[in-house]
């Protein structure tokens, strides 16, 4: 099994704002999510984020500022004893057309070279259409949450199986984790 887990950052870690989260003040867990981190990494996973950003390119925020949100939350979630280990993320607008932004698999890509790792046959825990495709393009396994966009994601012609849609992200990572002993 692959020890290396990939989570899209809003709507399945912290709270969706509909726009950015452009200063470490906004960033706020979903309930349950630095739990479910910890959990993961306690199992013995190793957690990768891949998240679009297109605040950057958009000129809203730049890579420092996005910087400074991420060391926040990896610092919230040292006081839990739990850390991201690689962070992939699209500076790009939808309309570039790049190779990097999620449903296209160049994070995954540079998840791979980061860690030294495939990710083939990883789960990878989303709450948009465009997440499950990623890890459908990528031979990852795509598990959903309901938490974002997840309810929507439900009724789309992409969404994964009943028995891979969960509550939130701890309700996830339980079923990730209950993998490892079976």
């Amino acid at each position: 099994m692959n020890k290396v887990i990939v989570l899209d950052r809003d709507g399945v870690i912290n709270v969706d704002l509909m726009t950015y989260v452009t200063k470490p003040k906004d960033f706020k867990f979903i309930e349950g999510s630095i739990e479910a981190i910890s959990l993961l990494q306690n199992s013995g996973f190793t957690i990768a984020i891949a998240t679009n950003q297109a605040c950057i390119e958009k000129k809203i925020i730049d890579d420092h500022q996005l910087k400074a949100v991420h060391d926040f939350m990896n610092l919230k979630l040292a006081d839990y004893g739990s850390k991201i280990d690689c962070i992939a993320y699209c500076p790009h607008d939808p309309d570039s057309k790049c190779a990097c932004r999620k449903p296209e698999v160049g994070l995954l890509v540079e998840i791979e070279k980061k860690l030294g790792v495939s990710l083939e046959g990883s789960f990878f825990v989303g709450d948009k259409e465009t997440d499950i495709m990623a890890a459908k393009n990528y031979n990852c396994v795509p598990l959903l949450v309901k938490t974002g966009y997840g309810m929507q994601t439900l009724s789309s012609n992409n969404c994964p199986p009943a028995n891979q849609c969960f509550e939130n992200l701890y309700a996830a990572s339980k079923f990730i984790t209950s993998t490892i002993n079976n």
